[in-house]
Order: structure tokens, then sequence, then C-alpha cells
């Protein structure tokens, strides 16, 4: 789907969605080069200062997002490189549709990933039909992925492919998409900017979740969700170990941050009992409990035309390829298999499926098994 350049006599434009990072300016360079019309769109997603004038929500007075550094960077960008930037204002679809979703998971005691909501729902969706106002014939973003005859392939520098985020996005919505940088390193991007003296160049690249930023995760929440405190026990001895602060700020495979003294090394989250609210800790991150042998995904969405009974799947972001076994039940939902075991896979994430290089899709976990049954304690 990505056209190196484009051929002599013809005009086309291409909205790139501009972040105030180092991969979507270089993308936007990129595209001008090869001949486009390009136009930068910047989207603000969150409003550090909600109240209860705008959304009807808590009041929140922080700075969370630096957005308005992001800002200006992408504006100095798109100067340097010769293009206009817009901006378009997505706070209350944001909210919406993606935090809402945020705070409904973790009130259900779930890990979600509100970031591939955001590319499901706004990156590929509000900022896509803004993008045709514009009169764009393609939109194009700085994640490292591929498109080629319509499958989507994993990026060229695995150690940041982002097909992951992808998995959710349908095939529908990847029509007329360019990822200008999956054919590349992150080294040679950082490499093209420096070359073309672009102000990101050297930029961090943003991690964590745009709205809670540099902030601790816990104390950011306590604005919408209540803390309900209540005892870490250990799940094989049945020793209370000390207190949490409520089921929803841990996760499975969770070893820091849980204050347990000297008992912080070695012990890590394994489980939620959500009727007596009690968090569950083991001894060492190679005990049983965190091995699981199944699990059931919902919300399933494939991005291509196989439906193959044996994949590879990746339970969380960064993780190693786990072979699997594909069960597709009546109901749409999907029961994956993964006998030789896997660790922390956690209710509320995605599991990813892949074929090789290239992303199939995915669903997010309903329920975890082992042996043929749920696992009870999460």
């Amino acid at each position: 789907m990505y056209k190196k350049s484009v051929e002599e006599g013809e005009s086309m434009k291409v909205v790139v969605g501009i972040s105030g990072g180092v991969d979507s300016s270089v993308s936007a360079l990129l595209l001008k080069e090869q001949g486009y019309e390009v136009i930068g769109l910047f989207m603000r997603n969150w409003d550090a200062n909600l109240n209860n004038d705008t959304l009807g929500n808590p009041t929140l007075n922080e700075n969370i997002c630096p957005q308005e550094q992001d800002y200006n960077d992408a504006l100095e960008v798109c100067k340097k490189i010769g293009i206009p930037l817009k901006r378009i204002d997505f706070v209350k679809e944001y909210w919406d549709y993606v935090f809402t979703y945020f705070l409904d998971e973790l009130k259900h005691y779930r890990t979600p990933n509100p970031d591939i909501m955001c590319n499901k729902y706004i990156k590929f969706d509000m900022f896509a039909k803004e993008a045709k106002k514009l009169g764009a014939d393609y939109i194009a973003t700085g994640h490292f992925a591929r498109l080629k005859d319509g499958k989507l392939l994993r990026g060229v520098d695995n150690n940041k492919d982002q097909t992951y985020f992808l998995s959710q996005v349908s095939k529908e919505q990847l029509q007329n998409v360019l990822f200008p940088v999956g054919e590349l390193t992150k080294a040679e991007i950082r490499e093209i900017a420096k070359k073309h003296d672009l102000i990101t160049a050297s930029k961090k690249d943003s991690t964590g979740i745009c709205f809670i930023g540099e902030r601790n995760f816990k104390e950011f929440l306590k604005n919408y969700l209540p803390n309900i405190p209540g005892n870490i026990v250990n799940i094989e001895t049945d020793e209370v170990l000390g207190t949490h602060n409520g089921l929803m700020y841990y996760t499975i495979g969770q070893r820091r941050g849980l204050n347990l003294g000297g008992n912080e090394d070695r012990m890590f989250v394994v489980g939620k009992n959500v009727k007596d609210n009690i968090l569950y800790v083991a001894d060492g991150d190679e005990n049983d409990y965190l091995y699981s042998d199944s699990c059931i995904i919902d919300q399933v969405n494939f991005i291509s035309d196989e439906r193959p009974t044996k994949c590879s799947a990746k339970f969380r972001y960064r993780q190693k390829d786990n072979d699997v076994e594909l069960v597709y039940m009546d109901n749409g939902e999907i029961l994956v298999k993964y006998p030789q075991g896997v660790k922390s896979v956690t209710p509320g994430q995605a599991c990813v499926l892949y074929l090789g290089e290239e992303c199939l899709g995915g669903g997010v976990i309903k329920e975890v098994r082992k042996n043929d049954e749920k696992v009870w304690y999460l």
C-alpha cells in the first residue's frame, strides 16, 4: 500500500499524524521528499485541565501531558520541512471511546491497553475522517509497521514493531494508509532526522499512557476511582504480608510497588480475589501460579483473511512469540491453547496473533485457564 514515490505529473495528498516525536517527523519528511503533497495534523486528545464545565468530570488541574511542547516541536518540524500543520481537538472523543473504556476495565479489575483503542477509534477513525475533509488521498503515521498487498506486516525493527497496537484496527481502516518508517530501524530514523536538523532528532521517545504522563499511576487514578484497600496474601501459605491500595492498581507478574519490605525483591502478583478484595502474591517469577496453558479471547478482530488453527501470539507488547493453537467457538470467541505454558497472561490485555511476519489481528483476553479450568484466582 505504501508508494515509494509519486509518479511524475501525479498529485497525491497525504495527511500525516504529527505527534511532536521523531518517528512522525521523519515520516512527514520522507513523504515530502517522495513527491507527495503533505499536510501535518496534530491531535489534541487530552485536556490537562478537565473540569465540570467541559466534560462533566472531576477537576484535574495538573499538567499531565506536555502537549504544548509537543505541538511546538511539531510546528518547528513542519516549518523546517516546509509543510503546513493543522491542529484538531479530539478531547471529547478520546474521553468517550478510550478513557471511559480504560476506567471501565479497571473497575472490573482487568488490565486494559488504551493505546490499542486509541488507534481503533481515534487515529484510524476520527483522524482519518478529518484527513478526508482536507482532501487526503492517504493518511500516514509514524508506526513501526508495514502494509503489503493488503497485509499488515511487522516493522523491520523488531525492537520497535508496533503491530501489537494495531491489532484492533480493521482491514478497511488500513486502506489508503502509509507507514513510511516501517522499513527503517530506529537508529536510521534518528540519523535521517539529524541529517535534516530536525528538532526532534534526539527527543526521547514517549512512554506510558499520554493522559497519565510522568505522574504516579495511583495518584492519577484517585481522581476517578476510589481506593479500596485490602490484604496482600501469600497464595501458598495464606499469610497476610501487607496491604494493597486497590486491586485495580496491580497487574499479573508485577513485582515493584508492592511495599512488602524485605519480601519486595522476590514476591510477584499472581492473582486477585475480587469477592474478598485480596491481592495474591507468590515467591519467585518462575512459580507455577504465574503460568497458564490457555485463554479465551473476545472482541476478536481479524485484519487478515487467514483463519489458521496454528500460529503464534503475543500476550504483551515486546513479549516473544508463543506458539499457539486456535479453537474457533460458535459465539465468536477463540480458545487460544499454549500447552508449553506462558507466564503472566492477564485478563484485559490484548492477545495478538501472527503468521510469520503478518499480523492477523487479535482479541482481548477474557479468561485465563489451566488444565481446562478457569484459573480461580484471576
